[in-house]
């Protein structure tokens, strides 16, 4: 049975709201959070075929439950990857879609939608809808970043990359100060495909902005071994620490073993698409760090046309609040999305962990009322206490995508915990 058959099924006894699609969950705010008044959710993880592919071309057709991690298992050793990774492997297809995921070649390859070729949809009001750049092109790009409110993803068709090995070659580079990590991020990216840059965001002064830049390639099939990388052992934390331990003193001491233990100035060599892209993903529950009271993140694109001093700035007044958790990145964006809520632009992103504390919602302010003076926007899939003006002052193509959103779902039948808190959708 088909997709669209079996989601027609399991939903034709709902008469007024349809359940918000959700997949692995690993959005860090509300976006796959159902309203309070309907806590349901349709869980689209059972959808997971692979449904045709063209080793020629690479185009695949899949169903929008599969995940990266089955997705990465079964093309790796033929050697094909996906366009565009986010930086976890436990995120559905469609949830790459709704999201409109971006990763370490953005300033390359753009975010993932650039390279989604079609959607099979189940809008509002039941019906299956094929949408593509050519049919039902303001739905497709609606869809694209669009947070799962135009319809349930059932099926996405795109084109896979082929790769000359299994394996990054990757160097890394300790940085002193803001301006010296800057400035080896905007040369990488003139030479490197895939860039990013972890920074201490508690260390004032002289040294504010320190850090490690990472520049990575796929390595070629003459420096590299043939058979893939052995899945590393998963670490797990088995139990939430107390919240006392995330206090700026731990904070800065961790930062600093960090930065400190890149003892070479600069490292080189081979290291497996999982060590490159997911490094997280080896600690199991590492959410748990934080405590029972738990995190929440921030990540913010400010436009190149603020200039460098905008990064600065944003710097400073981030080590001023001592509001930051253990995560602070920076990436290099290229071109915006085509999709209307795509969240990338060229600039600068930077996203950080905030551990959630009394004054936490005053510190997202704070970041916001910044990230909207220098023109810059927020990703919405890691938002979960930005305000609605905050929101609507930042985005301007916002009125745009309510449009399409209202024109396929003129009862807002799809709404999340972010679309009432956000949109102003019935709670």
């Amino acid at each position: 049975m088909e997709a669209e058959e079996r989601f027609a099924e399991d939903l034709a006894p709902l008469t007024s709201d349809v359940p918000l699609s959700r997949g692995l969950g690993r959005s860090y705010g509300d976006s796959s959070l159902p309203p309070q008044s309907r806590p349901v959710v349709a869980n689209t993880t059972l959808a997971d075929r692979l449904l045709a592919f063209d080793a020629r071309t690479g185009i695949l057709r899949a169903e929008a439950g599969i995940s990266l991690l089955e997705l990465n298992r079964l093309f790796l050793p033929h050697k094909f990857f996906v366009p565009v990774t986010p930086g976890t492997q436990f995120v559905t297809l469609g949830g790459m879609v709704a999201s409109d995921v971006h990763g370490k070649n953005h300033h390359v390859s753009g975010c993932f939608g650039e390279h989604v070729l079609a959607l099979r949809m189940r809008v509002g009001d039941g019906r299956i809808v094929d949408c593509s750049p050519e049919e039902n092109h303001d739905l497709f790009y609606a869809t694209l970043g669009g947070m799962g409110l135009t319809g349930h993803i059932l099926e996405v068709s795109f084109r896979m990359s082929p790769i000359p090995s299994c394996w990054i070659y990757q160097e890394s580079e300790r940085v002193p100060h803001l301006d010296a990590l800057l400035d080896g991020l905007s040369a990488a990216a003139r030479d490197w495909p895939m860039t990013m840059a972890w920074i201490d965001c508690l260390t004032p002064g002289a040294s504010m902005g320190r850090g490690i830049l990472f520049r990575g390639r796929w390595a070629k099939a003459n420096e590299a071994p043939s058979l893939l990388a052995r899945p590393k052992l998963r670490l797990r934390v088995p139990f939430s620490l107390p919240s006392w331990i995330m206090q700026p003193f731990t904070v800065r001491a961790f930062n600093a073993v960090v930065y400190h233990s890149h003892i070479q100035q600069e490292r080189r060599g081979l290291v497996s698409p999982e060590q490159f892209f997911y490094p997280l993903d080896a600690i199991r529950d590492w959410n748990r760090v934080y405590g029972s009271a738990g995190f929440t993140q921030h990540q913010s694109v400010l436009p190149h046309s603020a200039g460098r001093g905008a990064v600065r700035r944003y710097m400073e007044l981030l080590t001023s609040l001592r509001a930051a958790g253990f995560l602070c990145v920076l990436k290099d964006c290229g071109e915006e999305g085509s999709g209307l809520l795509s969240f990338p632009r060229p600039g600068t992103s930077i996203a950080l962990d905030l551990p959630l504390r009394p004054e936490t919602q005053e510190h997202i302010d704070r970041l916001n009322e910044f990230v909207i003076r220098e023109g810059g926007r927020i990703y919405l899939t890691k938002d979960a206490l930005s305000r609605p003006e905050h929101v609507r002052a930042m985005e301007g193509r916002l009125s745009a995508f309510l449009a399409v959103r209202k024109a396929w779902d003129p009862q807002h039948r799809l709404r999340s915990a972010q679309s009432v808190r956000l949109f102003g959708d019935e709670p």
